[in-house]
C-alpha cells in the first residue's frame, strides 16, 4: 500500500513537469537554472544576489553536477537541461508527499488535500529554492517527535534548508521550542550536542561548497540577512502592507481550502489540550505570518513553506469531521474541493504568463539557424521589464544576448533609476543612447518585447518586422502585455527579413566569446 501512495505521488508530480507551462517568478531560472549553466558551461549570467554572496550554491551545483553529467555523455541538449531539473525536483517533491502521508497517519483526507492543493501543484516541479524548501521541512516534520519517543533526526534537513534559506528558521522556532520544552534530554545537553553538533556539521558543508563556487570565504546566511534585513534591499522589488499576507497572500495560495483551515483553526483554539499538534503548528503558522508581516517586500511563494503545515491542520479537522457527516456530505465536500483547485491549478499552470517560456522555445531555434545579411549570428535584446523570460539555461547556446538590468539602489541614491525604469520611463531616448543604427551590422538582430511597448518604439522598430507572437497573459499593465512579439530585423536589399539558411546548409556558428557578465 505504501508503495502505491508513493508511486502515486510520483506521478502526480511529473505530470506537473509537463503540465506546468508557465512563467512564475524570475528566481526560478535565475537563481537555480542559470547559475547551475554558468558553472557547469562557463557562460551564463549571474545576478547581483552571486556577486554579492548572499545565496547557497547548494541548490545549483547539484543541478549543474546533472548539467556536467549530460555534457560528458554528449546528451546536453536544450530539451533535458530545461526538462531534467525540474524532474529531480518533483521526484523530491514526491518524496516529501510521501513522508507527508506518514506524518498524517496515512489520512486519506491529509492525501487528498495535499494531492488537491493548486498551489503545491503549480509550484512542487518548479526550480525554486522555495519549493526546495517546502520539501525539507516536510521531511523534517515527518521525523519530528510528536509522540513522547526522542528523535533529532529532523534538524538535519531543518540545518540544510536553513543554511540554503535563512528565512526557513522562522517556522521553526516555535517548533523547536516546543520540542526542547517536550524532550526528556537535559536543555544543555539536547542544545550543545544534537542543535550545536547537526548545525556545525551541516554548516561547514555548506560554506564549503559556497566558498569554493564563490572562489573566497562566504557565509551566505550572513550575507543573505545583511542585505535583506539590515539594509533592506527587498523593498527595492515592491512593498506591501503589513497585512497583505493575511488578508491576501495565505487565502491565494490556501484557494478553496482557506474554509477547512478556517475551521480547523477555530476548532483548535477552541480544545487547544484536545488537538495538541494542530495548536503547535497553528503557533508556527501565526508566528511566522506574523514575522514575514513585518518583512515590507511579500510575494506568495515565501509562504510555500508553511503551506504543508495548513494542509496538516485541514486534513486532520476533515478526518474527524467526516466520521460524523454523512457520506453524501462528504463526498460533496470533497468534490467542490477537487473542482475548487483544479481551475486554479489548470489556468495558471498552462494559460498564464505562458508566452515568456514559448518565445524562449522560438529562440532557441533562431540562434542556431539564423544569419543575417552580413552572415552573422543572431544578435538578442529583450526589452522587457527585468528578468521576464529565463535566459542561457533555455538556449544553451552561446550567442550575444541582453537584458534590461535592474539592480537595486546599493549607493541610497535619491534619485537612482535602473536601466529597466530608465528604459521604461523614455523608450526612444534609451535606444538613441544604448542601440547605436551605425553600422547596421551593429543593430540587434531581433528584438523582443511586450505588445504594447510597439506604439512607443514604432520608429526604432520600422527597420524590424514581425516575425512571431506569443500569448502571454490575459491581465495586462503599462509593461505587461497581452503577447510577446519577437520582431526580425529587416534586410533592406530585400525589404524582408533575412531567411533563415536550412541546418543542413548552413555553416557552424562561430563561438561567441564566452560571456562574462555580472550584475552588481
Amino acid at each position: 500500500m505504501l508503495s502505491k501512495i508513493f508511486l502515486f505521488f510520483v506521478a502526480l508530480r511529473l505530470a506537473s513537469v509537463f503540465v506546468v507551462r508557465t512563467w512564475f517568478v524570475p528566481d526560478e531560472y535565475w537563481q537555480s537554472l542559470e547559475v547551475a549553466h554558468r558553472l557547469a558551461f562557463g557562460y551564463g549570467h549571474l545576478t547581483w544576489e552571486w556577486t554579492k554572496g548572499i545565496r547557497s550554491y547548494v541548490y545549483p551545483s547539484v543541478i549543474a553536477l546533472l548539467y556536467k553529467l549530460l555534457a560528458v555523455v554528449k546528451l546536453d541538449n536544450v530539451e533535458l537541461l530545461v526538462l531534467l531539473p525540474r524532474v529531480l525536483q518533483a521526484l523530491l517533491s514526491a518524496y516529501s508527499d510521501y513522508r507527508f502521508y506518514i506524518w498524517s497517519n496515512k489520512s486519506k483526507w491529509s492525501t487528498f488535500v495535499l494531492a488537491t492543493s493548486w498551489f503545491w501543484f503549480y509550484t512542487a516541479s518548479r526550480t525554486l529554492s522555495n519549493t526546495l524548501e517546502t520539501s525539507l521541512t516536510v521531511i523534517a516534520l515527518s521525523y519530528f517527535p510528536w509522540a513522547a519517543r526522542e528523535s533529532t533526526s529532523f534538524l538535519w534537513p531543518v540545518a540544510l534548508s536553513v543554511f540554503i534559506r535563512p528565512t526557513s528558521a522562522i517556522p521553526w522556532i516555535p517548533l523547536c521550542l516546543y520540542h526542547v520544552k517536550k524532550s526528556t534530554y537535559p536543555v544543555w545537553e539536547l542544545l550543545l550536542k544534537r542543535y550545536l553538533v547537526i548545525g556545525l556539521i551541516v554548516g561547514i558543508c555548506t560554506v564549503a561548497v559556497d566558498s569554493f563556487l564563490h572562489g573566497s570565504l562566504l557565509l551566505s546566511p550572513y550575507e543573505f540577512l545583511q542585505f535583506n534585513i539590515l539594509k533592506g534591499i527587498g523593498s527595492f522589488y515592491g512593498e506591501h502592507p503589513w497585512y497583505w499576507y493575511a488578508n491576501i497572500g495565505l487565502p491565494t495560495i490556501l484557494g478553496i481550502g482557506t474554509l477547512p483551515f478556517l475551521f480547523a483553526a477555530v476548532e483548535t483554539i477552541r480544545n487547544r489540550q484536545v488537538y495538541l499538534e494542530r495548536s503547535v503548528l497553528l503557533v508556527a503558522i501565526a508566528f511566522t505570518l506574523a514575522v514575514y508581516s513585518l518583512l515590507p517586500h511579500k510575494e506568495f511563494r515565501f509562504l510555500l513553506q508553511i503551506l504543508p503545515l495548513c494542509l496538516y491542520v485541514s486534513g486532520d479537522y476533515l478526518s474527524r469531521w467526516s466520521r460524523k457527516a454523512s457520506g453524501k456530505f462528504v463526498w460533496f465536500a470533497a468534490i467542490v474541493l477537487l473542482i475548487g483547485n483544479l481551475v486554479p491549478a489548470g489556468y495558471l499552470s498552462f494559460v498564464h504568463q505562458r508566452g515568456a517560456l514559448d518565445v524562449m522555445s522560438s529562440l532557441q531555434t533562431v540562434v542556431r539557424n539564423y544569419r543575417d545579411e552580413f552572415g552573422q549570428p543572431a544578435k538578442i535584446i529583450f526589452l522587457l521589464p527585468c528578468h521576464s523570460t529565463p535566459f542561457q539555461s533555455h538556449i544553451h547556446h552561446n550567442t550575444t544576448m541582453r537584458f534590461l538590468r535592474c539592480e537595486p539602489n546599493f549607493n541610497n541614491d535619491e534619485h537612482y533609476l535602473d536601466e529597466a525604469d530608465t528604459f521604461y520611463k523614455d523608450p526612444t531616448s534609451w535606444i538613441r543612447k544604448n542601440l547605436p543604427v551605425h553600422p547596421r551590422s551593429a543593430l540587434p538582430t531581433h528584438v523582443i518585447a511586450f505588445d504594447t511597448l510597439e506604439p512607443k518604439i514604432k520608429d526604432f522598430l520600422s527597420s524590424y518586422k514581425q516575425k512571431e507572437s506569443f500569448f502571454h497573459s490575459d491581465y495586462t499593465t503599462d509593461r505587461i502585455g497581452a503577447n510577446i512579439v519577437v520582431y526580425e530585423r529587416v534586410d533592406p536589399a530585400k525589404g524582408t527579413t533575412t531567411t533563415p539558411v536550412p541546418p543542413t546548409q548552413q555553416e557552424p556558428l562561430e563561438q561567441q566569446p564566452a560571456e562574462q557578465e555580472n550584475d552588481g
